[in-house]
């Protein structure tokens, strides 16, 4: 590839065929489609008018208007709508501003015109400049030799010019595009980076990507060991790192060509990355969105699940996935969810065929489709597998559930719930198990919300209990708070009892004393808080606040209140 296959020229231009779907995607502005239809989205695209109901009416053929004040329902908006649909336009762009999406989607179809929804508080001049770039962004992505943004394909053309091996990292170390051209040396130091997509040193920590960053242009970093030497180059838009090219140094015949062609891609490489970061963040924002709302707003989810081209026929389930880190804002931790990310729809690609993810507030989601005779044995193994692979993304375990299933749109949110619930549930359990802040030593948990089903519904009820003071003054408070003032065991004993159904043996054998040391302390504890022990009713309370109260997290003991005043013997 050479740098002038990126440079449009007139003809070029004419000759280029821009569909309204690969405008949409470089648009970047959160654009909802009312009526995707294979039809609309394949429509070719000229050029972008803001349109005013006082101009007079100029050509609109193969054009997207944006319907400037207009609202849907109006006489203006109806007019354009009559017009653009005669004059064979591209697609109107609007802002909703209240409108129901099946009002904007009914007059989208009545028109056969396709109907971009815009947030509300875009701005419209932002906006047009997105559009009008979006169509020369299409029409460069048509003719060019390298389609804007594929890395790969960059990296295989960087490569071929250079005669070395090529790869480009990001500022974090992540491989973004590598070549694969064949007959080109590589060392272990290229293969095992490429298999990971991550270098082994993080680039902040290491000496030569340090040197790379400081140099102006391409520069020569030195063979070590058994490592090959490299040429390297800074890509930077704007004073920003967007990241770096590495290739492996073709030899003394034909590095100072190599560098000088390294140095003059410096521009090329900048508009290439910078592409492909705006569609990945675009892609996992405009993912993420429509996710959330399938999990937040049952109104719109019909509507979500369309743009996701979701199939719900056999339901869904919603799986929620995070890593247990003592820290959350770091530097590492922000590159061990992404990779997380990652990993998830890289899983369920394979398994499913198609993946729908997205990282929502540090929790990575993922919609499980329901198919075939047992979904959730199916479900359970997708999970276990991103937990066997967790260590290749952290030395911090997975923690990883899934809500039941919804056999409907609308039950998602419901889910959500279960996934979040049970998830919690197994990070306090990971949290309160020894070693858990040492990394690395402790296996990944993961499962299903009906294996967690009892202590989930017991944990609603020791909520309901504090919510509703329920727990303010019973027998439970005034036995913990005696133990806590006065360094007793009686809560021990209470615990045993209950969880030995009554019996002396069985209570003995479990705190490890004689028979008769059990009947003592169990009658004192009766007696010193006036318990009924053989009132079912007054077992089941207790046995219930107890349970919900070592299910719950750990919190600081209740305060001393007033109480017996003798010890356990």
């Amino acid at each position: 590839m050479d740098t002038h296959k990126t440079d449009l020229t007139e003809g070029d231009l004419h000759g280029a065929v821009v569909r309204l779907s690969d405008c949409i995607q470089l648009m970047q502005a959160d654009l909802v489609h009312a009526n995707p239809t294979p039809e609309n989205l394949s429509h070719p695209v000229s050029d972008v008018l803001m349109y005013d109901p006082f101009d007079e009416w100029t050509s609109v053929h193969d054009r997207i208007i944006l319907a400037v004040g207009l609202t849907c329902g109006s006489v203006d908006f109806d007019q354009l709508m009559h017009r653009a649909s005669n004059s064979d336009a591209a697609a109107v762009v609007v802002k909703a501003h209240g409108t129901p999406m099946e009002q904007l989607r009914s007059a989208a179809v009545r028109h056969s015109l396709a109907v971009l929804v815009a947030p509300d508080n875009v701005d419209w001049t932002r906006l047009v400049t997105l559009a009008r770039a979006s169509v020369m962004g299409a029409a460069a992505d048509s003719v060019s030799g390298v389609r804007l943004g594929d890395l790969y394909a960059f990296a295989n053309a960087a490569a071929s010019i250079t005669n070395g091996a090529a790869s480009i990292v990001d500022p974090l170390g992540r491989v973004l595009g590598y070549s694969t051209l064949p007959g080109q040396p590589v060392d272990e130091l290229r293969r095992v980076t490429t298999l990971s997509l991550q270098e082994i040193q993080p680039p902040a920590f290491d000496t030569d990507f340090k040197t790379v960053y400081a140099s102006s242009g391409a520069v020569l970093v030195p063979a070590i060991d058994d490592e090959m030497a490299r040429l390297a180059l800074a890509v930077r838009a704007g004073g920003e790192l967007l990241g770096s090219i590495w290739i492996i140094d073709p030899g003394e015949d034909k590095r100072e060509a190599a560098l000088n062609a390294l140095g003059r891609m410096a521009p090329l490489a900048g508009l290439h990355m910078l592409h492909a970061r705006s569609a990945s963040d675009f892609g996992e924002r405009r993912n993420g969105d429509l996710i959330r709302t399938l999990m937040d707003d049952t109104a719109h989810a019909a509507f979500a699940a369309a743009q996701l081209g979701l199939d719900a026929a056999h339901g869904l389930a919603v799986a929620a996935f995070s890593i247990v880190r003592p820290e959350t804002g770091s530097l590492e931790s922000v590159r061990d969810i992404q990779r997380l990310l990652h990993l998830v729809t890289t899983v369920c690609n394979i398994q499913f065929n198609t993946s729908h993810s997205a990282l929502i507030d540090s929790v990575v989601y993922a919609l499980l489709p329901c198919d075939g005779t047992a979904p959730r044995a199916v479900h359970r193994r997708v999970v276990q597998e991103i937990g066997a692979y967790a260590h290749t993304i952290s030395s911090y375990p997975l923690i990883a559930a899934v809500g039941g299933i919804a056999p409907r749109l609308e039950d998602l949110p419901e889910s959500r719930s279960e996934a979040l619930q049970t998830l919690q549930y197994l990070l306090r359990r990971q949290a309160e198990t020894p070693g858990s802040g040492s990394g690395g030593v402790q296996s990944p948990a993961a499962g299903l919300f009906e294996d967690y089903r009892i202590p989930l519904n017991l944990l609603k009820i020791g909520a309901f209990i504090a919510e509703n003071g329920l727990s303010d003054v019973d027998d439970i408070t005034r036995i913990q708070a005696h133990d806590a003032e006065q360094q007793t065991g009686y809560l021990d004993t209470l615990r045993a009892y209950l969880a030995s159904n009554g019996s002396i043996s069985t209570m003995a054998e479990r705190l490890h004393v004689h028979n008769n040391t059990v009947r003592y302390r169990v009658a004192r504890l009766a007696k010193d808080f006036d318990l009924d022990l053989d009132d079912p009713q007054k077992r089941l309370w207790l046995w219930l606040r107890l349970t919900t109260m070592d299910l719950a997290p750990r919190a600081t003991p209740t305060a001393p209140r007033s109480g017996p005043a003798s010890a356990l013997a």
